[in-house]
Formats: structure tokens, sequence, C-alpha cells
């Protein structure tokens, strides 16, 4: 790099001529912890005169100087830098291409809107260009349990050392470099509670002029970062594809759940077009190719969702269109309602719908019931035609708080002929961000204020002979952490009412050509499930996520994982107090051998009182089972209006 800090990379290349290369840049280990997953790409794209190169992120894995937070300036500008270096490489035709999932998505949308000369095109999945609102962080203005569970697992990435058999005898030198570096990362992200500088910083939605190359973005509905998608669509003016599975956060060809695509074909094509001038044809299908599901991720009948494909030619589509139901009491009306309901949110909703980020089966949404019963809940009358929507569902409501600082929760479901509750989509907001997330204001209690709450976006049939539920609540735990005091909120039943994307299905649907794998191809494995206890005597719930203690060699290298940073987690909450919970983290991962023998160990306690949020984290490191290093600190942290 420019400041002389060499970074680390594995490349594949086809045996004969100059070849564009796609780049795929992150922070997660490629001798290591990545290369099952890169041994297969490289060798998939260099069978098709395609190079693949993967870099260590600087900082990470086998890369020198040391990384201490997400998407600073200094991990773009080498992006640049690297796609210089191989648009001028002898065995390049200089013709750069990037991919990348979730941290790879994201950097691939900020690189790009450097504006590098040689970046052609670019594959962006299951990412986000809003990191305030739409990364794992904060959610609707709340803090996500999801900011403590990254931080935790972050932590490892930014400490775990150097591999010995490449950097040689400085490896010590470096990890010490890096544990050293590593920062109180939770109380940073803490410490800003809007959308400030910090957020914005790298945030594509602030300048998507500067993407000058073709975009093709992927994800999948039972994905988070899915919002990306759309607003891709409306705002990248250079050429634009995209593509919505209905997997969770993973390559298309190994998502579940399915169907998963046989992926290569598509990558293929997307790269010929771009990077070798090929005329494949894939510009000439339409702009939006997207799975429509009929059963959610958790009530589906077997591995692959009941749906079809369905195509847009534009965004928006002029085949969806707003239908409005409104609050009635105890009702979705086609006409407006009259009076006010008012809900105490002294309850805890949310046991149903835990993660943000879910990995099937852990994560998943459970059936709703449990949680409608605590909350308000509106429902449509049977549906006698079966209804398909697409893109961002909107709530409209006149609601009113006791208190300076709340939340309010939507559920959007599905009531099954059996009366059970599938989760659809969410939305969530903390209501002290109605007007901006950068410059919050407090709410006057007993104010009414007008609030549109945006869903996140969905394709979903709902089933003739169902019913559509809207369940509202205060808060969703262990989503979010609650607000700081029991709140009390009132409903204007005239003035509020649900918009649905509701989509027309033309008479003769685009065609999709992109391949399924067959149901019993192999799948990315999920995560242990949540167990959860409770309440006991005195109202507390638990929420525990234990890994299993295990271990993996890998054959080329000789090098044992273990631990590899899975999440040791314990969630308290107790019923009508709100800052009586704990959400506890810790999380381990370590290398070995021959003589080489490593783990990084790294906790965090995240609890709150009505003025400050108070947390703890450490960091220790050993070798040989010796501690080497330990640091561990308390910051108390006043709440913003949140």
């Amino acid at each position: 790099m420019h400041d002389g800090i060499r970074l680390s990379a594995r490349i594949w290349l086809p045996t004969t001529g100059r070849a564009p290369v796609v780049l795929e840049y992150i922070p997660y280990r490629k001798r290591d912890l990545y290369r099952h997953h890169d041994n297969s790409w490289g060798p998939a794209l260099a069978k098709y005169g395609i190079g693949y190169a993967r870099v260590d992120a600087r900082g990470s894995g086998d890369s020198e100087g040391v990384l201490i937070d997400e998407y600073l300036q200094t991990e773009l500008q080498d992006g640049t830098e690297i796609i210089a270096w191989l648009a001028a490489q002898d065995f390049s035709n200089g013709a750069v291409g990037m991919r990348g999932i979730s941290w790879g998505g994201i950097n691939t949308l900020q690189v790009a809107a450097m504006s590098p000369p040689a970046l052609r095109a670019i594959m962006p999945m299951c990412c986000t260009d809003t990191r305030y609102t739409d990364d794992a962080h904060y959610i609707g203005g709340a803090i996500g349990n999801t900011n403590c569970q990254w931080a935790t697992q972050f932590k490892l990435v930014m400490a775990q050392p150097p591999d010995p058999a490449i950097v040689g005898p400085a490896w010590r030198r470096m990890w010490q470099q890096r544990l050293e570096a590593t920062p109180d990362i939770i109380a940073t992200w803490v410490s800003h509670q809007n959308n400030d500088a910090y957020w914005q910083r790298g945030s594509v939605y602030k300048n998507y002029g500067g993407i000058k190359c073709p975009v093709f973005i992927v994800d999948g509905w039972t994905d988070t970062y899915v919002n990306t998608v759309f607003r891709i669509l409306e705002h990248v003016k250079t050429p634009v594809r995209a593509l919505v599975g209905p997997w969770a956060h993973n390559y298309p060809e190994g998502g579940t759940p399915g169907p998963a695509l046989d992926w290569i074909h598509e990558e293929v094509r997307w790269w010929c077009h771009w990077l070798r001038g090929e005329k494949t044809g894939i510009m000439d299908e339409p702009l939006l190719r997207s799975f429509m599901p009929s059963a959610t991720a958790s009530n589906a009948p077997g591995p692959n969702l009941p749906g079809n494909w369905v195509c847009e030619a534009h965004w928006p589509s002029p085949h969806v269109a707003p239908h409005s139901l409104h609050f009635d009491h105890g009702r979705l009306s086609p006409r407006p309602g009259k009076g006010i309901i008012t809900y105490v949110g002294d309850k805890i909703v949310g046991l149903q719908k835990p993660e943000w980020l879910p990995f099937p089966p852990e994560g998943l949404p459970g059936e709703q019931t449990p949680d409608d019963r605590k909350s308000v809940v509106f429902d449509s009358d049977v549906l006698h035609a079966d209804l398909e929507i697409l893109g961002h569902a909107v709530a409209h409501i006149r609601v009113s708080a006791d208190r300076p600082v709340s939340q309010l929760a939507l559920r959007l479901c599905e009531v099954d002929a059996d009366g059970r509750s599938w989760l659809i989509t969410y939305g969530l907001l903390n209501l002290t961000q109605r007007a901006s997330n950068v410059s919050p204001t407090p709410l006057v209690p007993g104010q009414f204020y007008d609030v549109p709450i945006e869903f996140s976006a969905i394709a979903y049939r709902f089933n003739k002979g169902a019913r559509i539920r809207l369940s509202v609540s205060e808060s969703l735990w262990p989503l979010v952490w609650p607000s700081p005091q029991v709140v009390t909120l009132k409903l204007d039943l005239a003035h509020s009412r649900l918009d649905l994307p509701v989509r027309t299905p033309p008479a003769h649907e685009l065609a999709f050509d992109v391949p399924e794998l067959p149901p019993g191809a192999a799948r990315t494995p999920g995560r242990m499930p949540l167990t959860v206890q409770g309440p006991n005597a005195e109202g507390v719930i638990t929420i525990r996520q234990e890994p299993p203690s295990g271990s993996f060699t890998l054959p080329e290298t000789g090098t044992k994982l273990v631990g590899m940073a899975a999440l040791d987690e314990t969630l308290t909450a107790r019923e009508g107090h709100p800052n009586a919970g704990v959400w506890q983290l810790a999380s381990e991962g370590g290398f070995q051998r021959g003589d080489w023998d490593c783990r990084v160990h790294a906790t965090c306690r995240f609890t709150s009182t009505e003025v400050s949020f108070v947390v703890e984290e450490s960091l220790e490191a050993f070798e040989h089972g010796r501690s080497v290093f330990k640091r561990s600190k308390t910051s108390t942290i006043p709440r913003r209006l949140i």
C-alpha cells in the first residue's frame, strides 16, 4: 500500500491468457476461517476464464497493520489501491470486478462509490448502504442486541494473530500490536446513539452518484439487509440488476431456506458481460427477479419454501400499488375506525422474534401467538383470494406516549386457518426519531404525533382463507433494549392505517432462468437454537445460547481451528422493570499447529439505568494456555433519547 503496509492475498488464475479479476476483500482470514469458501469460488471462476483474488483487510489474517473499526477510510483507500494493482498485473486484462457478502458486500459498495477507474462491475450481497439504520447496531433507532453480539465477535477479528507460516517470526510482535490496538468497540458504538457523522461515514446513501460501474445486488427475504436492494434500484443510475431469493444471510448457492440457485451460472454471465465485453444476455433480462413465497421460513413444510419466482422490468413497479387497511377495535377494516386504544408497555414482547440476523434454524421467528396476546392486535377479514405483496408496507399511526422516550413496534403476520400466527415482516421506531434520526427530539407526554413506520421489505403471498394481522407493542425484546421507563401508549384509530404494497400479477410473468439446485444439495449449516426459560417467581425471563465445544483441522495446512467465535449468550429481562435486564456474551477462537497455540477470548456485559448504559467489555489472549494479554473496561455512557 501507499504507506508501505503489505496486504496478504490468495489469487486463482485461468491457465491461458490475460483475464479479468474479481476481488473479494474482507477481514475474515483467507488462510483458515474462509479457506473452504475461497477454495470453492477461486477454481470455479478460473475455470470460466475469470481470475479471483481474496485479500485479507489491513490488520486481519495475514495482512500487516491493525484493524480498529469497521469500514475505515484506510480500508477503502486500500481497496482502491488493490484494484489498481490487480488491473496493472501481467495476468490481468485491466478489468476488475468486486463481489462479497455482508462486510464484503458493504465495502464493495463503499469502494465502488470512490469510483476507482479499473472497477468495471460489482456484485454486493446481503449488505447495507446505510450503516446506522440497516446494519448490526441500531434497529429503528434503538440499540439492538446484535450490537453486542457482533462487537463481541468482531473483537476476535481485530485481535487474532497472523499465521507464522506466512509472516514468519514477526507473527508474535504483530499479534501483540493487534491486541494493544483493539479498542473498547462496544463503548464506541454505544457512544454514537443517533445517525451522526460516525455512522454516515462510509454510508453509500450519502453518495450514490459515486458508483459509476454496473451493480448486481443480491439478497434473500430471510436476511435483514434486504432494504438496501430497493434503495439501490431507485438511486443508482448505472446499469443495475437485482435478485432476491428466499434464503437468509448467505450466498445463493448455499442458502437456507431454499430453493438455492446454481449461482456460478449467474456470476459468470455477469462478469463475462461487463469484464470481457461478451453478450451473455444478462442485461436483456428483468431489472428485479424475486422469489414470492407462500409460507415463511418458520412454518415451511420442508427445506424449500413453497412459492414461485416473479420478475419486474421496472422499480417502482407498475404492478405494485398501496392498499389501505384501517385500524379499528381488533380489526383491519376497509374504513377508518373510531376511538382511542390504550396500551401499557410493561410486558415482554418479542420472544418469538429474538434475532435481528437469523441463521436458520437459530433465530427464526416462532409462532407469534404468545407475543400477540401481549400486544394490541388488528385482524383483517378472511381473504377470499391469494394476495401478493412486494416492497415496503408502511403504517401511518397517530400515537401519544406518557414518557419523553418511547418505542413503537409493529409485526405483520399471517394467521392461518388453524389460528396460528406467522411473522411476515416487522417495523420498529424509537419515537424520538420520528422526524430525524440525526437530531432526535423528546416526545411531549400526552401529545399525539402522526408517525409513519416503514416495515422491512418483503415479498409474500398471503393465502386464501388466511387473515392479515398487525400486532402493536411498545418494544421487542431481546431484539432491542427497552425504553428507560415503562410507557403507556395511546393509538388514535381514526387516523391510523396500514398501507400494503399489493402486487397484481401480470397476465404473463417475465421469465426467470437461473437454474435451481436440487433439494438435496448441500446447504450452509445453521446455528444452535435459542432456549427460553421463565418467567420465574420474580418475573425474570432468560434466553440462553450455549455453543457446542469442538474443533476442526484444515487438511491443507494442518491448522486446528478451536472455538471459532461462536457466541455464548445469556439474556435476561424482567417484566415491568426495563432496567433490570442484562445482555451477557462471550466469544472465543484459537489456532493450533505444532508450536503455534493461540487463543483469544472476548466478553461483553450490557446493562442500564434510566439515564445511562453500562458497558463492561474484556479481551484476553493466551499462548499455550498462558495469559499473555488482558484488558477490561467499564464504561458508563449517558442515554440520549434512547
